[in-house]
């Protein structure tokens, strides 16, 4: 690839050293408000969060082969899962919570030898682009409610990180096209600042050096006088929900390949991110840090660099990992104004859906056909709606589990069991006229 002026895509080998640094802040800025706000909700570690999502991310690209651009921050589908075993986020219940979700990542394993041992071919045949452009689609459009929710904070500064964003997009030269996040939030910070909305207490409490980890949040603090009563809860409660995070984790790649222009499913292969994605989250949990799934902030940021180098997410972990060694400097991006990561986050997230969009319209999806439009209408219906009603997720309960899908979970299984079942228009004419 070669780099280009007109909106082309670009070789981080051509832009040097120097600008591959700031690509990889880049993504460190996207993932982090999304990436410590599961810990701050939950009682785990912000530090430890950091650390292992780093560490998780540099897994998951040593088992795919180094050929994937993901990063991998925390998930949300887990908060249920930690909240029911530490409702208060007790620190002593904490590990009991981490146990739940080492024992799902377990059955990441299980698919990805599934995978294996049948053939993504077979496996891919459930996922065509009449199914992965609607989720994709969904992935961005069940995101947004959060973005414009910190907006809500302050409109005004959040769209000055729109305005910048969508500027130096549009209208930058050079590296400033391929740095737009950058520039957006360290703009939109600034403006936050001058109008007095940073408070900076916690960035000066902080200590400049700190150890990410200790001994009493880990899992191996349990068995030291372990409740196993507690431990069988934890597993029977938060393992089923891995079934909700595969089928996230599915759509994810869909957006990252198609984003990329290249099919991650056959190579390095599903059975390799679905491998990555669970040895991540299950040494993260073995240490008290969150569960790590494909994070889609950095899928937009790849759509708007149009940087596809997975060495620049490497970076970003390997920044990840020294800062989580750094208190202070995770109270600077802490002390970021959420109206900032909201502005940010509107235009990532709707980059997500509009790659969606492309996937379907480059794919030449048949919308003449009306097994394809059922099977999107459901999918975007299901997965947005679920998501932004009372309910939240659909709880199905099997004597004492309880296995809560999130709307987008609830879509992909409809659509991709519909796409299973219904059969084509040509098909059916063939068999009337026979």
């Amino acid at each position: 690839m070669s780099k280009e002026n007109n909106g082309a895509i670009y070789d981080a080998r051509t832009l040097g050293n120097p600008k591959m640094f700031m690509l990889g802040v880049q993504h460190m800025f996207a993932m982090f408000g999304a990436t410590v706000l599961v810990p701050q909700l939950t009682g785990l570690s912000v530090s430890a969060t950091l650390l292992f999502a780093g560490i998780g991310t540099l897994i998951f690209h040593f088992l795919c082969k180094g050929m994937v651009p993901a990063f991998l921050g925390s998930s949300f589908a887990f908060l249920a899962g930690y909240m029911t075993i530490a409702p208060n986020g007790e620190r002593e219940l904490l590990p009991y919570a981490c146990i739940g979700v080492a024992v799902a990542a377990l059955l990441y394993f299980v698919l990805a030898a599934l995978v294996k041992v049948f053939g993504v071919e077979k496996v891919m045949k459930f996922f065509p682009p009449a199914v992965t452009g609607p989720i994709i689609i969904a992935i961005g459009l069940t995101l947004s409610q959060s973005a414009v929710d910190n907006c809500a904070n302050n409109w005004f500064v959040a769209l000055v990180a729109i305005l910048i964003v969508v500027a130096c997009n549009i209208w930058g030269k050079g590296m400033i096209k391929v740095i737009p996040i950058i520039l957006g939030a360290l703009g939109s910070y600034a403006v936050a600042c001058i109008m007095g909305d940073v408070d900076f207490t916690a960035v000066k409490e902080a200590a400049w050096i700190g150890i990410p980890v200790q001994f009493e949040d880990t899992v191996f603090s349990v068995f030291k006088n372990p409740d196993t009563s507690l431990i069988l809860t934890s597993i029977i409660t938060i393992a089923p929900i891995a079934i909700a995070t595969m089928m996230e984790h599915i759509g994810d790649i869909a957006a990252i390949s198609s984003t990329v222009g290249k099919n991650f499913f056959e190579k390095p292969g599903l059975h390799r991110t679905l491998l990555g994605d669970g040895v991540a989250t299950f040494v993260a949990s073995l240490f008290g840090a969150p569960a790590n799934t494909t994070y889609g902030e950095n899928t937009g940021v790849l759509t708007l660099s149009r940087v596809y180098d997975p060495r620049v997410i490497r970076i970003a972990a390997g920044l990840a990992i020294l800062f989580s060694f750094s208190p202070k400097f995770a109270a600077v991006i802490s002390s970021m104004p959420v109206a900032t990561c909201g502005g940010i986050s509107i235009v990532l997230y709707g980059m997500i859906s509009a790659v969606g969009v492309r996937n379907v319209v480059e794919s030449n999806v048949d919308f003449k056909q009306s097994r394809n439009v059922i099977i999107a209408a459901l999918i975007l219906v299901l997965s947005i709606g679920i998501k932004y009603s009372s309910l939240g997720a659909i709880n199905i309960v099997l004597g004492n589990v309880t296995i809560s899908l999130s709307g987008l979970a609830v879509g992909a299984l409809v659509g991709i069991i519909l796409n299973a079942v219904l059969p084509h228009e040509k098909n059916i004419e063939a068999k009337s006229k026979s």
